[in-house]
């Protein structure tokens, strides 16, 4: 039986070493969503695919699904967002939201809409200033939680969803967004 390959844009999340030279990575991808795949070989001293692989990496890559859950076939880095938010701050902010829409999506999920957030999240935390950042990490949360159908109340979408206007009105609301945001994590049980 032949296998679908999926050639897909994606963001590394999380990593987990499995083995000795394998890692099993948290993918954020705009077509299948997140997924959970097998990595081979990867932690190998020379190991050609893992530059696009670390955290924060986005890459063009190939999943291919069989019995046992998903396997990356190959992987070509387009973005490295680790090295573009250069503060430990920064990487700290990508951190948490990245590891909110881990906890927030159970399993596997094909929600291509959490792709154009992060990314977008992750533009904003590498071009704007230090004092906006806050702005930015509450708009992701609150857009990651609509996405996900546990928030119902208005926020930015799209290209305007990390706009001046936005950031204002996050920084002017910050206490009532801040409450709605542990609200909906509290409602959702997780």
């Amino acid at each position: 039986m032949a296998r679908h390959r999926y050639d897909t844009r994606g963001i590394v999340l999380a990593r987990t070493h499995t083995g000795e030279a394998n890692t099993l990575l948290a993918l954020l991808t705009s077509d299948v969503g997140l997924v959970q795949a097998r990595a081979q070989s990867v932690r190998k001293s020379g190991a050609k695919l893992a530059p696009a692989l670390v955290t924060l990496a986005e890459s063009r890559v190939v999943l291919v699904r069989g019995k046992e859950g998903w396997r990356l076939a190959g992987a070509v880095l387009e973005e490295s967002w680790f090295k573009r938010l250069q503060s430990p701050e920064t990487r700290a902010a990508a951190v948490r939201v990245s590891g909110l829409v881990l906890r927030l999506v159970a399993g596997e999920v094909q929600d291509t809409e959490l792709l154009p957030i992060m990314r977008g999240f992750l533009e904003a935390l590498a071009t704007l200033p230090a004092d906006m950042h806050d702005a930015v990490e509450i708009l992701a949360v609150l857009q990651i939680l609509a996405a996900l159908g546990l928030d119902a109340g208005e926020v930015p979408e799209g290209a305007q969803a990390f706009a001046s206007s936005a950031r204002s009105v996050a920084r002017e609301r910050r206490a009532e967004y801040v409450a709605r945001i542990n609200q909906d994590i509290a409602a959702s049980g997780l």
